[in-house]
């Protein structure tokens, strides 16, 4: 998989694949105050449901542009639909890697099928409990950022439109995510992590209700 997203081989494209479901279309009663110097982010606590979409994403690894499919529901029938809309959308002369997760609907006799009939695609499983490899998450990270967290959206219509949108806009700028460590450096940094857990005074040396992973991500 790392190799996939380092050194592609040639003539294919490598897609990340998940999806968002349960996606709220909220209609806060206040409109969110954003952060000024001396005041935190204000927003109300109440809010208006509106119904719910789930989103299917396919992030071109090497492009960094996605390919969307709003659904109502995230079926095994729903991400062979998916894998059509990859299809369509993907030059016919490429191999096709898609990087997903183990989730069961990805491997229904459906999508097995539908793999027979389209011998170019290949899927690759992420391990258990390690869909974080995926990068299509990351992006997710930012749409939840810059889309969802701060929207208000008073009608389901108004959610999709806005999801669309957001995602045409992403692919007019779109760069792929580049690895900011090498393999050594990560490696190092988990090692002294472990050194640091793992020692005979670590469990006195936090206090009493501290966050015991608080430096994981700095």
């Amino acid at each position: 998989m790392v190799g996939l997203y380092l050194a592609p081989p040639a003539n294919t494209a490598v897609f990340a694949v998940d999806e968002k479901p349960q996606i709220q279309a909220l209609e806060r009663t206040a409109p969110v105050r954003p952060m000024v110097p001396g005041t935190p982010e204000r927003r109300s606590f109440d809010y208006v449901r509106h119904g719910t979409v789930d989103l299917f994403a396919a992030l071109n690894t090497a492009t960094g542009k996605v390919i969307g499919k709003l659904s109502a529901q995230h079926r095994a029938v729903d991400f062979r639909d998916f894998l059509d809309e990859i299809d369509r959308q993907t030059d016919p002369g490429l191999a096709v890697h898609v990087i997903c997760d183990n989730l069961s609907a990805h491997k229904a006799p459906v999508v097995h099928k539908w793999l027979l009939a389209h011998p170019r695609f290949r899927l690759h499983f992420t391990p258990a409990y390690s869909s974080w490899i995926n990068q299509v998450e990351r992006w997710f990270a930012e749409l939840e950022r810059r889309c969802l967290e701060r929207g208000v959206f008073c009608s389901l219509d108004e959610l999709k439109a806005g999801l669309e949108e957001w995602i045409k806009t992403w692919n007019e700028q779109a760069g792929p995510f580049k690895w900011t460590k090498t393999a050594d450096q990560i490696i190092d940094r988990i090692c002294r992590y472990c050194d640091r857990i793992s020692g005979p005074g670590h469990q006195a040396a936090v206090a009493p209700g501290a966050d015991k992973f608080g430096d994981m991500g700095r």
